[in-house]
């Protein structure tokens, strides 16, 4: 079957508009669709795989899943909420501010969810792109803005022996809400963010809690706790006070976060006191407190956040194993030094396939290009993490290269929404069929990226999420300010176009907005 980005749970497809799918329901996702139907485009459908908008905040939904940004800079700039709850707020909050909304911006008539994009199929005759559903459907559209996120596909160790084990396994962002976990024997692969969120929940209940910890993290109090009524009436009064307060927020993390990861001494050392001050006043045991503190420069890999992680560790019933996995038994996990661990459940808090960026998408190009064979060749790269040479028409959020790890990827997504709508306008001014970035200028800009990636403290570890095959490919280099400063404008230099053939392409009117 093939079909328009028209028809039910789709945007109808009026004369002379341009056709425009957006694929993924996350925060990049509807700041794309808002940032439309602000500018007046109604032409858009936003494709789900999901039964449900959400992103990794539908997805995550284990005890004690929490944003580690504060919930002020957790939102959208144009859609301040003022009534959080608490300085970081759980999922369940956070999805519900987004269902808000796509019921403020009247989204729903453009979201088409349960259905899967698997193909994605540039026609160089046509200048259009051919979207292919799970269930065999053709789309047709003239512009795509992939949305998919870094953090949407779970990690799976592949160790020895996991297919046999006899309890209960499962992953934290596929929480498994139907497994009884009280008075059982927990195993937790992983002590990263996700972890360290759930484990203080569920070692209340559990009868022992073992966490296998390959590498330790640096980590620091996060101070949360409810905003008082007060707080909320005077937030809530004035959006020029809570624009204020939003700002004090990005810039402690713009101007002490952001100098620790570039590795600046004075803040370096000044993190580094504040994550072993923390280990000093939570956890009673020497011993195990010289076992937290990691052996690379803070910053290196993600600074985590918590209040209660340190304290649970104080439970008789919570131990740290610092052995490595062999293997997985039929009734627990088994240790190098052949210790066996027995074990009525296993949870693997490993993280995400981040640097699969689109997958499991096949994404093919002018020419038949292949954009996962291109980047396995090359790593994953575009330009302004947004546009790739050779694939015209093709936007993306959260692309390669535009993940933080000092302040919330919100600001990120809203600079790439703007990029992409000037990149409309400009299309439609020029009266092109197609638009696609210089490879010269992606070249250039990725080289410059690099070399300044090379001056973090992502560069001062063998390995993180943030890198694939020692490159990394999902951390942007510099300030927040410097992508506002590159994304504020398109220069058309930049970027190569055809003219159109067809003036049903052009947006009337797109060009003068």
């Amino acid at each position: 079957m093939d079909t328009q980005t028209n028809g039910p749970g789709g945007a109808a497809h009026g004369a002379g508009s341009p056709r425009i799918v957006i694929i993924g329901g996350g925060f990049g996702g509807l700041c794309m669709a808002i940032r439309l139907k602000q500018a007046g485009i109604d032409s858009f459908t936003l494709i789900e795989k999901a039964g449900d908008i959400g992103g990794t905040w539908r997805d995550n939904t284990y005890p004690g899943a929490c944003c580690d940004t504060k919930a002020f800079a957790y939102c959208y700039s144009f859609e301040q909420k003022t009534d959080w709850s608490r300085k970081w707020v759980p999922w369940s909050e956070i999805l519900g501010y987004m269902h808000q909304c796509v019921a403020r911006h009247g989204l729903e008539k453009h979201c088409r969810l349960g259905t899967e994009i698997t193909e994605a199929v540039y026609d160089d005759a046509r200048n259009v792109w051919n979207l292919l559903t799970s269930t065999g459907e053709s789309i047709t559209t003239d512009v795509v803005v992939t949305a998919t996120g870094q953090l949407n596909r779970p990690s799976v160790p592949r160790i020895q022996g996991q297919d046999c084990f006899e309890g209960t396994a499962f992953h934290s962002a596929r929480w498994d809400h139907d497994a009884e976990l009280a008075g059982k024997r927990v195993g937790v692969t992983g002590n990263a963010a996700s972890a360290i969120q759930f484990i203080p929940e569920i070692a209340r209940d559990a009868a022992r809690v073992e966490i296998f910890q390959r590498s330790a993290n640096w980590m620091i109090r996060r101070g949360n706790r409810p905003y008082s009524k007060l707080a909320h009436r005077i937030l809530g009064s004035s959006q020029w006070l809570s624009r204020l307060y939003r700002s004090w927020i990005w810039a402690y993390y713009e101007f002490f976060i952001y100098p620790i990861i570039l590795g600046w001494p004075g803040f370096r050392h000044a993190g580094e006191w504040l994550a072993r001050r923390a280990i000093r006043r939570d956890v009673a045991d020497p011993g195990l407190r010289a076992r937290l503190v990691p052996d690379y420069p803070i910053g290196g890999k993600r600074i985590l956040v918590s209040d209660d992680y340190y304290p649970s560790l104080n439970r008789p019933n919570v131990t740290v194993c610092f052995e490595p996995i062999e293997r997985i038994s039929p009734s627990g996990v088994v240790t190098i030094d052949g210790a066996e661990h027995a074990l009525d459940a296993i949870i693997y808090g490993t993280g995400f396939r981040s640097t699969e960026f689109l997958a499991p998408m096949e994404i093919r190009g002018r020419d038949g290009r292949s954009l996962a064979k291109q980047w396995r060749s090359a790593g994953p790269e575009a330009y302004l993490g947004i546009t790739v040479p050779g694939f015209p028409n093709l936007f993306m959020m959260y692309g390669p290269n535009t993940n933080l790890g000092h302040y919330s990827i919100i600001f990120m997504l809203e600079r790439q929404a703007h990029y992409i709508l000037e990149c409309l306008k400009l299309k439609a001014r020029r009266g092109s069929a197609r638009m696609e970035v210089r490879a010269d200028v992606c070249r250039r800009f990725n080289d410059r990226l690099q070399k300044q990636l090379a001056k973090t403290a992502w560069a001062r570890v063998d390995h993180s999420w943030y890198m694939d095959k020692g490159r990394i490919t999902n951390n942007w280099s510099r300030s927040t300010s410097a992508y506002w400063w590159q994304t504020r404008r398109v220069r058309e230099s930049d970027f190569e176009f055809a003219p159109a053939s067809d003036s049903e392409n052009l947006q009337p009117g797109l060009a003068a907005r």
